[in-house]
């Protein structure tokens, strides 16, 4: 089993100006824990506690957080507010943090091959933050997704069906049945035309990508505004090998958007008032 989950979080959240001019979006709280934190948990649950991070300027909140804050720590000690705390020193305690730059906005591509140092030579789970992802009828999406791994020992992907109109905002993909909910990927394309698109699942925040997905990146062609898109490099790697699209179960936020990000807020407060 794979120890390391690395966070992509250079991105600048214009979706959600002027609160990220100050603020990484991945630290915008879902009640009362920011979007990151939801994110760790899941890959501890999954089996991961090495967290590598791929920030930008502008970042350092995320590395104040997975911090002790020892006034913070001093001023609650022994009220009953020390509680709310629990959480997140569990985390501190059981994972390692590591931090690396992206120093350009060259694409998600660019921002995974970033995190080629935080890693060994063996794969290794992607999460997107502001893709928050839910179960509660079982496993978490990642392990899930770890369990695909273990048996296929290749490159898994999660996926799902949007509506036709909304191809255009992500990765599609399209390939043949394993099994069931499981797809070998033999077409890829990045934000297509709606009639373009080879079908209508897209990809969202989550992988296991094995090791051998650097070298492709650093050989990976810049696209289009200059980006190394990760889609290009899962094609060439599904065209060499074999990359697995994973129909998940549960249900996923689109957090980087106003609108999922208020709806993932409601669905956790019911939740909690439950």
């Amino acid at each position: 089993m794979f120890q390391t989950c690395i966070f992509p979080a250079a991105g600048y959240g214009t979706r959600f100006l002027p609160a990220t001019k100050s603020l990484p979006k991945e630290m915008l709280p879902i009640l009362t824990k920011p979007l990151i934190h939801y994110g760790v948990d899941e890959a501890l649950e999954a089996g991961m506690d090495n967290m590598g991070f791929v920030t930008g300027r502008g970042k350092r909140a995320l590395e104040d957080y997975f911090d002790i804050s020892y006034e913070l720590e001093h001023q609650i000690s022994g009220t009953k507010k020390e509680y709310l705390l629990k959480d997140i020193r569990s985390l501190i305690d059981r994972c390692t943090f590591i931090f690396t730059r992206q120093n350009e906005m060259r694409g998600l591509g660019d921002a995974v091959l970033k995190g080629k140092s935080l890693v060994r030579d063996e794969a290794f789970g992607v999460i997107l933050a502001d893709d928050l992802c839910v179960n509660e009828n079982g496993l978490n999406v990642m392990a899930q997704m770890v369990k695909i791994y273990e048996k296929y020992r290749c490159t898994v992907i999660a996926v799902m069906e949007v509506p036709k109109e909304q191809v255009c905002n992500y990765g599609v993909i399209a390939g043949n049945t394993v099994e069931e909910n499981l797809i070998m990927v033999n077409s890829m394309i990045e934000k297509p035309d709606p009639d373009e698109a080879p079908s209508n699942l897209a990809i969202i925040g989550r992988y296991i990508l094995t090791s051998d997905i650097f070298e492709i990146l650093e050989n990976t062609q810049e696209g289009k505004n200059g980006e190394i898109q990760l889609t290009d490099a899962l094609l060439t790697q599904a065209t060499n090998g074999m990359v697995l699209a994973y129909k998940f179960e549960g249900k996923r936020f689109d957090c980087g958007s106003v609108e999922g990000f208020v709806e993932a807020t409601n669905y956790f407060y019911k939740k909690s008032k439950c």
